[in-house]
Order: C-alpha cells, then sequence, then structure tokens
C-alpha cells in the first residue's frame, strides 16, 4: 500500500496506460480521480476500481480548456481535501508529414499534449504549495521526444516540450516539496496500438532490444515507482521504460 490515503489525479485514465495507472494507484491504496474526455470509459474504470474495494471518482474533463482543468481540481480538493499525487497522461496524436501537415493538426496535438500538461501542472501546483506538504507530478513524455520520429512534427515537439517543463518544474517546486519527473513509454500494447496492421507490430517489436512491446501495466508500475515515497529523493529526471528502444 505504498500510497496509503494519498489522492492522486489521473488525466486520460479512461484507457490504456491512464487506466491501468488508475487501477494500479487504487490497489496501492490512493483515492483516484479518473479524469477522462471520454466519460463513459472513465466512470467504467471507477466502477472497476470500486469492485475492486478502492476508491475513484469520475471527471470529464478537456486538458486543453484552463477552465475545466480548474474545475477538476476544485472538485478534487472539495471531495477529498487535498491532491497529492497529479498524472499528466491525456494525449492525442495527429501524424502527419512536415510537408503535409496542416496548421489545424499541429496546433490540436500542442493544445492537448503541451498546453493541457502546463495547465493541468499549473493548476496542481498551485495547490500543492498551498498544501504546504509536498506532492508529486509526473507527467507523459515519450522516447520520440527524445529521438524524433518521422512523421510527428506536433507529437515530439510537444514531448520534447513536455521534457524541458518537467526539468524547470523541478526546479521551481523542489524548495515546497513537490517532486516533478516525467515517464518516456516505448512502443505500448494499448488498445490504439494494438489496431494497427501486424507488420506494423512486428517492425515495433524488431526495434525493442527485449523483443516484445511494453504494456500499459509497464508504464503504471514506473509511476507507481516516482510516486511512492521509494523515489523521495528523484526529481528532474526523464524514465526511459522502453524496452532499450533509445539503446
Amino acid at each position: 500500500m505504498r500510497l496509503q490515503n494519498k489522492v492522486a489525479l489521473i488525466t486520460g485514465a479512461g484507457n490504456g496506460i491512464g487506466r491501468a495507472t488508475a487501477l494500479t494507484f487504487a490497489r496501492e491504496g490512493a483515492k483516484v480521480v479518473v479524469a477522462d474526455l471520454n466519460d463513459e470509459a472513465a466512470n467504467n474504470v471507477v466502477a472497476e476500481i470500486s469492485r475492486q474495494g478502492g476508491e475513484a471518482r469520475c471527471e470529464k474533463v478537456n486538458v486543453a480548456e484552463a477552465e475545466q482543468v480548474a474545475r477538476m481540481v476544485q472538485n478534487t480538493v472539495a471531495a477529498w481535501g487535498r491532491l497529492d499525487i497529479l498524472v499528466n497522461n491525456a494525449g492525442i496524436l495527429s501524424d502527419a508529414r512536415l510537408v503535409k501537415m496542416s496548421l489545424e493538426q499541429w496546433q490540436r496535438v500542442i493544445e492537448v499534449n503541451l498546453k493541457g500538461v502546463f495547465l493541468c501542472g499549473q493548476a496542481a501546483a498551485q495547490v500543492m504549495e498551498a498544501q504546504n506538504t509536498g506532492g508529486v507530478i509526473l507527467n507523459a513524455a515519450s522516447v520520440v521526444g527524445l529521438y524524433g520520429n518521422f512523421g510527428q512534427s506536433n507529437y515530439v515537439a510537444a514531448k520534447a516540450g513536455v521534457i524541458g517543463m518537467t526539468k524547470t518544474w523541478a526546479r521551481e517546486l523542489g524548495k515546497k516539496g513537490i517532486r516533478v519527473n516525467a515517464v518516456a513509454p516505448g512502443f505500448i500494447a494499448t488498445e490504439m496500438v494494438q489496431a494497427m496492421p501486424e507488420k506494423v507490430l512486428a517492425m515495433m517489436k524488431e526495434k525493442t532490444p527485449l523483443g516484445r512491446m511494453g504494456t500499459p501495466e509497464d508504464i503504471a508500475n514506473a509511476y507507481l515507482f516516482l510516486a511512492s515515497e521509494e523515489a523521495s529523493f528523484i526529481t528532474g529526471i526523464v524514465l526511459s521504460v522502453d524496452g532499450g528502444v533509445v539503446v
């Protein structure tokens, strides 16, 4: 029960890595806010946590909208009195080569994947500073934010920006006892990825030295470690959980 009595807010928690993280945190004793634009998916996760004896509530949110983010954080504090952990997991894709990418594609991904992380991080940090009891902010980066990727100018720019913000926030918030870290997943077998053609999945496995794709639970376990007191002297890092892809 490494997160006993902690209040954790997880965005994009209706599916994939976010869902796995919500379930893992709940099993470790946290009260979990399952935040997602898809409130049906979020409510399903809340119900699953409840069946397992955990405590959770749902928040429908578009992380790119400041008012919705503020309301989500306010509702969390109103319900449980505090906020200890934020996992900035929400994100989208809209891929195209540079010469074909529309401005709308660029802006949509930047809005959610970069602005959304900023808005949620800012709102959570304000609460955590006021509590004066420390806290943890965990940001979803990506290995592509470290080495780039074909057809993903928007996504790579956002994830590289998230890595930069993570290091900046670690410097700014450290004196308040707030730790800020990022996790950079590699090829992860989420629902979206598993729907890709078999030859693409085979390529992902081939490029991974460990010879398999990661699971959402692999990433959730990394978030759990960084959120726990076991990582109490770790801040400002980018933890690659990628089966060796960066190598």
